[in-house]
């Protein structure tokens, strides 16, 4: 059985890319920075017939706790075939580029960029035992730039200056990575899950979580053809 690892995944698009996974047949690991909340996730799936689920106290901020979850998985699997780095936070709303503070940068840095960082390199090693290993980075189309430039785009006025360069540097992370690891088996690519209806944007999206999460599942799932080094939505590829 395939296994996956998804952050964040106790509510919202990172529960329902872990149910989603699970009907497909991984063994999905929940990571949860709250262990009781992430049990509470996992008996939800359970509840809906899903028995291939478990809970990782994983916060993507703390070292230790990162090599506490890679520790744990190495002692129940000998390898990762899907790492999803969901997590990730707003920072809070409105985010004025001229009155931002350092402190929400570095909080919203943190878990964004570093976070996904940290949790990818410590779990790179169980991912290389795999036959067809996948990271996906769930981003947004705020992180791109070439949108940013278009004064006619949707959310030209929306440029909030902490989210976004987080994403932005998430974004640049993965070119690399997959730049990297391009002559292997790996496929790494960003994904972004659209306005989706979460507690994220106060529930204001204009897609469901299930709408959200299956463009995730559909890139963690590429085939060995499948690209790499991507920025995706559900409709496509994004121009950085």
């Amino acid at each position: 059985m395939k296994i996956a690892l998804v952050t964040g995944a106790n509510k919202s698009i990172g529960f329902e890319t872990a149910r989603q996974l699970a009907q497909l047949g991984y063994f999905v690991y929940i990571g949860s920075r709250d262990k009781t909340k992430g049990l509470e996730a996992i008996e939800k799936l359970k509840a809906m017939g899903l028995k291939n689920v478990d809970c990782i106290q994983l916060d993507v901020t703390d070292i230790n706790s990162i090599k506490s979850a890679r520790q744990e998985l190495e002692a129940k699997t000998k390898k990762l075939d899907i790492l999803i780095n969901n997590a990730g936070i707003s920072g809070g709303f409105p985010q004025p580029a001229t009155k931002v503070t350092i402190d929400t940068l570095r909080l919203v840095f943190e878990t964004n960029f570093f976070g996904v960082v940290q949790v990818t390199q410590e779990f790179i090693e169980l991912l290389k035992k795999s036959d067809q290993p996948r990271i996906v980075n769930v981003t947004t189309e705020l992180s791109s730039l070439t949108n940013h430039s278009d004064p006619n785009w949707i959310f030209a006025q929306f440029k909030p200056a902490a989210y976004c360069p987080s994403k932005t540097a998430l974004n640049a992370y993965t070119v690399m990575l997959a730049v990297e690891l391009k002559d292997t088996n790996f496929k790494v690519n960003c994904v972004c899950p659209g306005f989706t209806a979460t507690d994220f944007n106060n529930h204001r999206g204009t897609k469901t979580v299930e709408q959200g999460a299956s463009g995730i599942v559909k890139y963690a799932t590429l085939d060995k053809d499948g690209a790499t080094g991507k920025f995706f939505n559900e409709e496509g590829e994004i121009a950085w």
